[in-house]
């Protein structure tokens, strides 16, 4: 018996041959890494090219531009100095960011954003199902009963570090285990089941949680027998009082339970702390402070996680992702923080993601006020939709299902055997002027040039709070350029944002409105 990632457990099999077995299998994995808090994305993927402009608008918390961290192919983008571990994978091709990650109508709180980027809703819907748990629930369409069997015998999801949250429930049923405490097996064999089921409603739940509970005793078995003494080869992971510590610990538990033969499809692990109303930084050095703790364990966690998958040979069948309730404001407060903003940038990382930056640095109106949000460039849901069609191979009507709407998807993951896709013609059309806006400033109404290259359009107009004013269009239509009228008369003078998306392909632009 020896204890290995906080369980106690007994050595079963070679690691190594646990990893070759494992890579062998065809099942795709799916981490979701959440930042607790709304991440300050202005200061984790910083634009050189607005920074004179930011400059004004965040003496407070700017990072020097001379101590930002370079991206090669982007010169007109860094990251913070303390994300080194990221910078490593975008070297390597490991890394893809999306800019400008957000929804219409985003909301500041942190409890309903939180529960509307795990459940895939509206912002004015309330949904008992998560946008994770729908797509377990459609794989897998009579869990829990006869759950864990030959074909499944496994947990659906493993929830590391904390309790199921939203994102990995279906109308009422977990789709997965937490693993709150890795000091416990999860051993409920010692449960007794005396009292009989009536046959009625209250009767019925009492069986499914007698359901569930079994089942749980079942996983706990597993997860211990997953838990293969030796199993994790990386010695880069943060431990102690090191940042990130935490989040590396729970990374380092699921890279042991891939290579120790689980089928399960997702894992879920967190990271606290990113509400950086104060003290984001040090006054003397903005590259120091809270958010810098964050980020460097952050990025050193998930550094050594890619370098885990790769050492026991199982980084193609593994893909992560990143996402925090909401970001923050443009303007920067006087307590050396930022406060609840919307749009966001997400990491994916892993072999199969397409390397790269989807999308633009943000657009920093030159008149910002304390209000003043980041534009939305892509609907969060379409991140999630490109996970589902070119991650785990679903098809559109599948994928629309799950997230009860279409969203486009993107290309940011390479499909491999689903659908084969190519990022190379869309970053040859990155320079390309697809969105004009005139006259601008305007006072009543303004036009809008359009140039699509054919299929869905979207063209949407938000305030600089990032709510969404109008859609102006939304309808399948032949390639070339066009122009639409958008009337703003009953708007208030302000800051006003125009976003146009054709497939993967977005750009944002600022509006004026004058009295």
């Amino acid at each position: 018996m020896a204890t290995i990632g906080g369980f106690a457990v007994r050595g079963m099999s070679n690691p190594i041959l646990s990893a070759l077995q494992n890579s062998l299998a065809e099942d795709r994995v799916l981490v979701i890494v959440q930042l607790f808090g709304g991440n300050d994305g202005l200061n984790t993927v910083i634009p050189l090219d607005r920074y004179d402009l930011l400059s004004q608008f965040r003496p407070h918390v700017l990072i020097p531009s001379d101590q930002t961290l370079s991206l090669t192919g982007l010169p007109n983008t860094a990251l913070h100095p303390a994300l080194g571990g990221l910078q490593d994978l975008w070297q390597d091709g490991k890394l893809s960011i999306v800019q400008g990650v957000s929804y219409p109508q985003p909301n500041f709180s942190h409890f309903r954003a939180t529960d509307i980027y795990e459940t895939g809703s509206d912002a004015g819907v309330l949904l008992s199902t998560g946008w994770a748990g729908r797509y377990l629930s459609s794989e897998y369409p009579n869990y829990p009963a006869g759950y864990p069997n030959t074909a499944m015998p496994d947990p659906l999801a493993i929830r590391v570090g904390g309790f199921i949250g939203p994102g990995l429930q279906h109308m009422g049923v977990s789709m997965g285990v937490s693993v709150n405490n890795t000091n416990d097996p999860l051993d409920l064999t010692g449960n007794q089941y005396i009292d009989p089921v009536t046959p009625d409603c209250k009767g019925a739940k009492l069986a499914n949680i007698r359901t569930v509970q079994r089942q749980t005793d079942l996983y706990g078995d597993v997860i211990e027998a997953a838990a293969v003494s030796g199993c994790n080869l990386s010695t880069q992971y943060p431990t102690g009082n090191e940042p990130g510590a935490e989040l590396a610990q729970a990374l380092k538990i699921v890279a042991q339970l891939i290579c120790g033969g689980l089928r399960t499809k997702i894992y879920w692990v967190s990271m606290s702390g990113f509400d950086t109303h104060a003290s984001q930084v040090e006054a003397s050095d903005h590259r120091l402070g809270t958010h810098a703790t964050l980020l460097q364990g952050l990025s050193d966690s998930i550094h050594a996680f890619q370098d885990d998958l790769q050492l026991l040979g199982l980084e193609d069948r593994v893909m992560g992702m990143t996402f925090s309730e909401f970001g923050r404001r443009i303007v920067s407060n006087a307590s050396l923080g930022t406060d609840h903003g919307s749009a966001q940038p997400m990491f994916l990382f892993g072999t199969n993601v397409i390397p790269g930056m989807l999308g633009n640095n943000p657009e920093i109106p030159t008149n910002s006020t304390y209000n003043t949000n980041t534009a939305m460039q892509y609907d969060f849901r379409s991140v999630y939709a490109s996970v589902l069609k070119d991650w785990f191979c679903l098809d559109t009507s599948d994928v629309n299902d799950i997230l009860l709407d279409t969203f486009q998807p993107l290309n940011i993951i390479n499909p491999g055997g689903c659908i084969s896709t190519d990022i190379h013609a869309l970053n040859q059309r990155a320079g390309d002027d697809l969105l004009q806006v005139f006259p601008n400033p305007f006072v009543e109404r303004t036009t809008l040039r359009f140039t699509t290259f054919g299929g869905p359009i979207l063209l949407q107009v938000f305030n600089e709070q990032g709510q969404l004013i109008t859609t102006v269009l939304n309808k399948e239509i032949a390639a070339g350029t066009h122009t639409v009228d958008a009337d703003l008369g009953e708007q208030q003078a302000g800051v006003y944002y125009a976003r146009m998306q054709n497939g993967s392909r977005q750009q944002v632009r600022s509006l004026l409105k004058v009295r």
